[in-house]
């Protein structure tokens, strides 16, 4: 059993939403203050770095790949909302790897070919994975649908749509093609690393967070809160898209 939906503290949970939906409220205000430093985008220094340089440069594409997951907090989010209800490792580390094989193969081939979606776009479906991964876990597919989505098969598409969103940073990058394959290797590397010591720092909170007793009591508003700041991601990316 990876998860555990039914148990009849977790409904209760609820009563917590609105409090930490002021929360949320916040946080909007804080989007429309500095946009910039929540754009998730590529710096004015590291990209004037990367302009300047060509040939293979493993340390520097190491620490801006995991620059990138570790500042990235829609792909955290989402990390979040798939180990939400994991207690077993063989789970985590069975969907942590489908999420991770996903955004390589899109990283590397949205790269390789230059496939250029608008990053506003990439990052509005990635803020819906966000609300989709919060949605799951509060059991509103079974309770609105009567069925139950694969969520091992979510979280590979998902991650297709999160490799996406890092191709479009890469090639906001402009990378030279001198040492192009190579960089890109040392890129996905070092986004993989930035994940892993992502998901320690998660799983470490929460392992605290469930022997404090209180985790159930509060999944429900936990994942309400991570629902809506999806849709605050969702909302900002498509405004940045229409005024753009």
């Amino acid at each position: 059993m990876e998860r555990d939906l039914k148990l009849p503290n977790f409904l209760a949970g609820g009563r917590s939403f609105l409090t930490l939906g002021t929360f949320v409220l916040a946080l909007t205000a804080v989007f429309g203050i500095v946009p910039e430093a929540l754009a998730h985008g590529v710096t004015h220094g590291d990209k004037g770095y990367i302009q300047e340089i060509t040939g293979v440069h493993p340390i520097a594409f190491l620490y801006l790949g995991a620059k990138h997951m570790m500042t990235g907090y829609d792909h955290l989010l989402f990390l979040l909302g798939v180990v939400f209800f994991l207690y077993r490792q063989k789970d985590v580390v069975i969907y942590v790897t489908l999420f991770a094989v996903g955004h390589v193969i899109t990283l590397l081939f949205g790269v390789i070919i230059e496939i250029n979606i608008s990053p506003y776009i990439v990052d509005a479906i990635i803020g819906f994975s966000v609300v989709y991964k919060a949605l799951d876990n509060m059991g509103a597919f079974q309770r609105w649908f009567g069925y139950q989505p694969n969520t091992k098969v979510a979280t590979f598409v998902f991650g297709l749509c999160h490799g996406f969103g890092l191709a479009t940073k890469v090639l906001d990058y402009e990378l030279s093609p001198d040492g192009l394959i190579a960089n890109l290797i040392f890129f996905n590397i070092g986004v993989e690393i930035g994940q892993l010591l992502a998901l320690a720092a998660i799983l470490i909170a929460i392992s605290f967070w469930r022997k404090s007793g209180q985790f159930m009591k509060h999944a429900y508003g936990a994942n309400g809160v991570m629902m809506m700041l999806g849709f605050l991601l969702m909302g900002y990316q498509i405004t940045g898209y229409v005024v753009s």
